[in-house]
């Protein structure tokens, strides 16, 4: 996986940075609805790809130029209806240089926007005003009502991201992966054209086309906002250019820097820097797959074998504002992102690929879905999810305990390490035996037992050995014969 800047993100996406209304529609507004789309990424796969060149003068707009740059809120599409479906624009720069197409939809017709320079308020000299007026857009950003904040961006490639409830950003999703594992192989395709369609005061529809190297598509985000946060209904239909080794759906990107079981990686003050901690998976018979994040020393990979599960995410399930202690960002505050799909997957994998950071300036960890069935040219791959920005602990909602605190340290034995496992939610009285299964290492000493001024903690202490320098993989449950009581936990103990 590529690294993402995420500086230039939160300088476009931050509330600081005001984008505006186009000025005029270019030609007469055209017949549309979702078939449209679905037709014209069918027609785009069936020729020779073309990237959309880089606009020149992108090149000077930096952060400062971004920051320093101001969208007029007279300029705002929709801003004099009342709601949560005020949209602004982003400018050209030098991380999104490649302008994108954008309509809106009324009533069964599409009418296309044009850029205007006018529509921010720059200082003289900065890059942004000096774009000129055939620039195009870089993508869009949703506001709230007070128009003090957004929720919901689309900006670059194919990522889109949105706050949780708490109106804190952190995680991005994207519209597709390709080859993401895979160093040197990974492609971006990304968004060309957009249409928006305003359904509701808090609900806005976005129709893309997708197009790039290996695959073109049309999608379909049915967006809403309420009170537990962003909601997504997704719909696309996908169009293979060519076979496809690692196909991702319903990808998600995030940031894993350290957290307290590897604080020795960090450099900074903060006890904690993450925008995620936990991969959740909750698998068609009900039970929940949990795997910590780590931040690797190589670039590290895990598959999970599923067929149709119910949902996966990436989660900040540590909300505790003390084991941070940032009061500017707010990582406790940070999103999680669910995906439930509301179609039928089959048989596949969930993904999870991580490799190295030491800043939490770069994204680092990705999670898909990755279907069995091979991606062939020519083919047509139609899915359908939900998306949930949320601040929810367990979306898995299976009601077991859950995976609260992770710790490393040294084992009592030489050479041996040792894993402190801290669930939350176990049952008063309850007596689990520790179920566990390690590959690539020897299980030395295994205890568990309710923490004391803790109630309905049960921390489990693991003592092992790796076997040579490789990760060793370890899996734990709580159980009582064949009754889980938690969340099944996969940690790569020296990744």
């Amino acid at each position: 996986m590529t690294k993402l800047d995420r500086r230039a993100m939160i300088a476009a996406t931050g509330a600081a940075m005001f984008l505006p209304f186009p000025a005029a529609a270019q030609d007469g507004s055209r017949s549309f609805s979702w078939q449209t789309v679905v037709d014209q990424a069918r027609a785009l796969a069936r020729a020779p790809y073309r990237d959309t060149p880089l606009y020149p003068a992108a090149a000077k707009v930096d952060y400062d130029a971004l920051h320093a740059a101001r969208f007029r809120d007279d300029r705002t599409l929709w801003g004099d209806l009342p709601g949560d479906t005020g949209i602004r624009f982003f400018p050209l720069s030098a991380n999104a240089a490649q302008p994108v197409q954008i309509a809106i939809v009324n009533k069964g017709r599409a009418t296309p926007l044009r850029y205007d320079p006018t529509m921010f308020d720059a200082p003289a000299g900065n890059a942004v005003a000096a774009l000129g007026p055939d620039a195009g857009f870089a993508g869009f950003r949703i506001m709230n009502a007070a128009r003090d904040g957004d929720w919901l961006s689309f900006l670059g490639a194919s990522y889109f991201r949105a706050p949780g409830p708490t109106k804190q950003f952190g995680l991005s999703a994207r519209a597709v992966a390709v080859n993401t594992s895979m160093p040197g192989r990974e492609e971006f395709p990304r968004f060309t054209h957009f249409w928006l369609e305003r359904t509701g005061a808090s609900s806005v529809t976005v129709y893309a086309l997708l197009d790039g190297a290996s695959i073109t598509g049309a999608y379909r985000f049915i967006n809403s906002l309420g009170r537990a946060g962003v909601r997504q209904e997704v719909t696309a239909a996908l169009f293979p250019r060519r076979a496809i080794e690692e196909l991702g759906l319903m990808p998600m990107t995030s940031m894993f820097w350290y957290d307290q079981s590897s604080r020795a990686k960090g450099t900074d003050w903060r006890p904690e820097i993450h925008d995620s901690d936990l991969l959740s998976i909750a698998s068609a018979d009900g039970t929940a797959q949990a795997r910590p994040i780590v931040n690797p020393s190589t670039p590290h990979f895990s598959a999970f074998r599923e067929t149709s599960p119910k949902g996966f995410g990436l989660l900040q399930r540590d909300r505790d504002f003390d084991h941070y202690q940032d009061d500017g960002v707010f990582y406790d505050r940070r999103p999680s992102l669910w995906a439930t799909p509301t179609r039928p997957l089959g048989a596949g994998q969930v993904r999870l690929y991580a490799f190295p950071t030491d800043s939490e300036y770069t994204d680092n960890v990705a999670a898909f879905w990755t279907p069995d069935a091979p991606t062939r040219a020519g083919s047509r791959i139609d899915i359908a999810y939900r998306l949930d920005w949320t601040a929810d602990r367990t979306p898995a909602g299976n009601g077991m305990a859950i995976l609260q605190d992770v710790w490393r340290g040294r084992g009592d034995d030489a050479g041996s390490e040792r894993l402190i496992l801290d669930f939350s939610g176990l049952r008063a009285g309850t007596k689990p035996d520790i179920w566990t299964d390690i590959a690539r290492g020897t299980l030395l000493k295994r205890a568990g037992y309710p923490l004391v001024n803790k109630a309905g903690i049960y921390r489990v202490i693991l003592d092992l050995r790796r076997a040579g320098t490789a990760p060793a993989d370890i899996r734990v449950q709580l159980r009582s014969g064949n009754r889980a009581f938690s969340e099944y936990v996969h940690y790569p103990l020296g990744a």
